[in-house]
């Protein structure tokens, strides 16, 4: 028996890697239903055709952005997960009012739908990048992150707890570098680095699905969470793929290019997981930090609960500060996953 045992779930965005990697690990406590909501029908006749039990499941086709099929699907539900976003940083960049309807505007839907069922638990899957955002996509996500926060405050008499966890960049996820590195080693025998000097909190499909897990599990509603995660270097994660991936193939690793190709629209070179302003108000929970609201009056009854874990240092948390792992703790990581 579990949290999640006999649980009626929605999983919004669920045919992504992390939705599939959830279901997974939802299934194991046997819940009743698991709702996949997408716009996406292929997406979904393929993961349907891979289930092996499909009784559990249903999938509804539909769009974060429209709230009325949003409501429709949250019907009967007890927690949800928000997975739905644009994601992809230059296409938020150069398409930042899409960003807003799915990131922004699709956030609000949940919480409306959630708020008029009265949902037991929502939980939103946020991002590094929303940490003084230095591109659309960061901005939509911080917003988004601020809906979830104020959803606690002003929910009225209903008994929804709103909790957001906060991503790193997670390995082998669909769009993610590794997958396109091995692609572009497969086909050109070339692989493009932005900036060898970039850095990256990095996460697992494991270590992902395990924190959205827990964030609805454990949370008292207005948190957001934010997993303790490994530094890597961009430069040495490329040349672990090709050293592998040369391996696998049987070709020369000297036969591959690496070839830098500079910062794309809205990229930068670092990415912060917490403020100095928010440290002030986190807490370590010993594999991750729970980030409080910053405006106390909103959060009297979290600080008398996390009081009894220790405080975290007051600093500014960011991938340039915090010492790289390095080429074999890299390459460990992505054997243990089965990326390379």
């Amino acid at each position: 028996m579990g949290y999640y045992t006999g649980k009626k779930i929605l999983i919004i965005g669920g045919t992504g890697t992390i939705g599939q990697g959830l279901v997974k690990e939802l299934v194991k406590q046997k819940p009743e239903v698991i709702r996949i909501f997408s716009r996406d029908e292929y997406k979904q006749f393929i993961m349907e055709n891979e289930l092996n039990d499909k009784s559990k499941f249903r999938f509804l086709i539909g769009d974060v952005r429209d709230y009325e099929r949003v409501e429709r699907a949250m019907n009967d539900i007890d927690v949800v997960f928000n997975l739905a976003a644009m994601k992809h940083v230059p296409a938020c960049e150069y398409n930042p009012e899409e960003a807003i309807k799915t990131n922004v505007i699709g956030m609000e839907n949940v919480i409306k739908a959630a708020a008029f069922y009265n949902i037991d638990c929502v939980v939103f899957t946020s991002s590094d990048k929303a940490i003084n955002p230095a591109n659309s996509y960061g901005a939509t996500k911080l917003l988004a992150e601020k809906l979830v926060q104020a959803a606690n405050f002003n929910k009225g008499t209903i008994n929804t707890k709103f909790v957001a966890v906060r991503f790193g960049n997670v390995m082998g996820s669909r769009g993610s570098v590794i997958p396109f590195f091995k692609k572009q080693i497969e086909q050109n025998r070339k692989i493009t680095v932005t900036d060898p000097e970039m850095t990256r909190f990095m996460m697992t499909l494991t270590e992902a699905v395990r924190l959205i897990r827990d964030a609805g599990e454990k949370s008292k509603g207005g948190e957001a969470f934010v997993l303790k995660m490994p530094v890597i270097k961009l430069y040495d994660l490329a040349e672990v793929v090709v050293e592998e991936t040369c391996k696998k193939l049987n070709i020369r690793k000297e036969e591959v290019e690496l070839k830098t190709i500079g910062l794309r629209a809205g990229e930068r070179r670092f990415e912060e997981l917490m403020t100095r302003e928010e440290s002030e108000f986190a807490f370590d929970l010993g594999s991750m930090y729970a980030v409080l609201p910053l405006t106390l009056s909103y959060s009297e009854n979290l600080h008398e609960f996390y009081n009894k874990y220790k405080r975290t240092e007051i600093r500014s948390y960011n991938s340039s500060d915090i010492n790289v792992i390095n080429k074999e703790q890299v390459r460990k990581l992505l054997k243990e996953e089965g990326l390379v």
